[in-house]
């Protein structure tokens, strides 16, 4: 393997494994992290593709959080890549939960522990917002995108019907949708006109996150 390469690779292996160790809770309050790494800060792609594989990672069986990984790295170095990516992201979290399980029998039942969860289930679900909100920038790109966004959030509170048929309806309805705009020549929202370079690539994001890795 060419040296470069290699050192491409640890590269990205060496980026995911400090991801993983300060990431508390779900998937999805991870993303920030990655897209500190990723964009911000590596800035391996830019933000319309790392929405694209954000995208993928969620319709995706498995968690987003090594979903995203493996696209990233996969995007960056092909198989290799997404191997260095996932092991990267994997590896501790592995360990720290092996290492908390054997703990956590020991101290379940102290009050301060008991607070110090509820504290951070509170503050994973303010990461996933931020998540939220920054994919919706990004994928609500008209009428049909935002009525579809806001029609799944009230399928899934209010309806028996699994992720998965929804995933597939939405696929479908944009594909459909964008036939329909073709056909009557409207204006296809997916094709943007080329913006001027930012020069700006501060982060926006804290340093440590809470969310788990995977």
């Amino acid at each position: 393997m060419p040296i470069n390469n290699l050192k491409k690779l640890l590269d990205i292996f060496w980026t995911f494994l400090r991801i993983s160790p300060v990431t508390f809770g779900g998937g999805y309050a991870m993303i920030p992290a990655i897209e500190r790494e990723v964009v911000a800060k590596k800035q391996w792609m830019n933000d319309e593709e790392m929405s694209e594989i954000l995208s993928v990672a969620g319709a995706a069986p498995g968690g987003i959080g090594v979903n995203t990984s493996a696209l990233v790295g996969y995007h960056l170095a092909g198989i290799a890549g997404a191997v260095a990516a996932v092991i990267g992201i994997t590896l501790p979290t592995f360990l720290i939960v092996l290492l908390l399980s054997v703990l956590y029998s020991f101290v379940e039942h102290y009050p301060k522990i008991q607070a110090m969860l509820k504290g951070i289930q509170a503050a994973i679900v303010g990461l996933i917002i931020v998540a939220a909100y920054k994919m919706a920038k990004s994928c609500i790109i008209d009428k049909i995108t935002l009525l579809a966004a806001v029609s799944t959030v009230a399928v899934l509170l209010f309806a028996p019907i699994h992720p998965i048929l929804v995933i597939i309806f939405g696929l479908f309805l944009g594909i459909i949708v964008l036939m329909l705009k073709e056909r009557w020549g409207m204006q296809n929202p997916l094709v943007k006109e080329a913006a001027a370079p930012k020069t700006d690539t501060s982060y926006k994001y804290a340093d440590y996150f809470i969310a788990d890795g995977i």
